[in-house]
This record gives C-alpha cells, structure tokens and sequence, in this order.
C-alpha cells in the first residue's frame, strides 16, 4: 500500500463554523489517482472536527443547533477557570465528533452519499487558520 501526504489550509470564523472541505480533499484524491485505497483525514488540535453532513444551511443550522444543546457555550467549564481563555465549551465540542474522518476510495472515487460533503467544524471563539492533515493510501 502506498501512501501520499498533503496538507489543507482552511481559513474559519470560529464559533461552531461548519466548512465544506471535499472538494480540497478530492484534489488531493486527484493527484494520487488510486483505484482502491481510502484517504484519512486528521485535524490536529482540541477545539476542531471533522465529520460528514448534506452541506446545506437547513443542515448546518441543525448540526450547530444540535452542538449547542450537547455543550452550551454559555455554562461554566472546569477548563474555563483554570486558562481563563473561554473556550471550554469548543474544546468539550471537538472531543463529541472528533479529530478524524476515513473515506473509501472504490473506482478512484470517494465512496461518499450523494449528499455528503466533508466538513470541518471550528468550535473555537476566534477565527483559526486550520491545518488539515491529508493521506491518501492507493493499493499498490
């Protein structure tokens, strides 16, 4: 199996942005070519995820709707007191859906629904420049 590096750069708001990164991945899919294989995507840091949704705003507001209600911005978080930076609840949010995605590559394409985009969901309280850690394995 052969692997292949890249790096994404993506540019967020912050509080809970959701961003539509499959095309940047498919790129990255795009210049390896595998016919079967799959690609694996990591976001390093505590206060971002990676996960799939229909990239759409209906959906987008349910899914910030939804992290709302599973970790409050506005209750008190241990981490809060103890760094004073305010973002106890984006790093609670990332740990919930987590730091990496894997895709199935069949007949050279993302195995992806129809509407399923990749996304990257940004819960810190000021806008960050992410880095996307991008490796596609190709059967060799």
């Amino acid at each position: 199996m052969a692997i292949t590096n890249f790096t994404l750069s993506v540019t967020t708001t912050g509080s809970t942005d959701i961003v539509d990164i499959s095309d940047e991945v498919d790129q990255c899919l795009s210049k390896v070519c595998p016919e079967q294989g799959f690609i694996h995507l990591f976001i390093p840091g505590s206060t971002a995820a990676l996960t799939t949704l229909e990239y759409e705003q209906g959906a987008i507001a349910d899914l910030q709707k939804a992290i709302e209600r599973m970790a409050p911005r506005d209750i008190a978080y241990k981490h809060d007191q103890r760094w004073g930076d305010g973002n106890g609840y984006a790093h609670v949010r990332a740990a919930l859906l987590g730091p990496s995605l894997t895709i199935p590559v069949v007949n050279g394409a993302m195995r992806l629904g129809t509407w399923q985009q990749i996304v990257l969901c940004d819960f810190d309280n000021r806008p960050r420049t992410r880095e996307i850690m991008v490796q596609v394995y190709a059967e060799a």
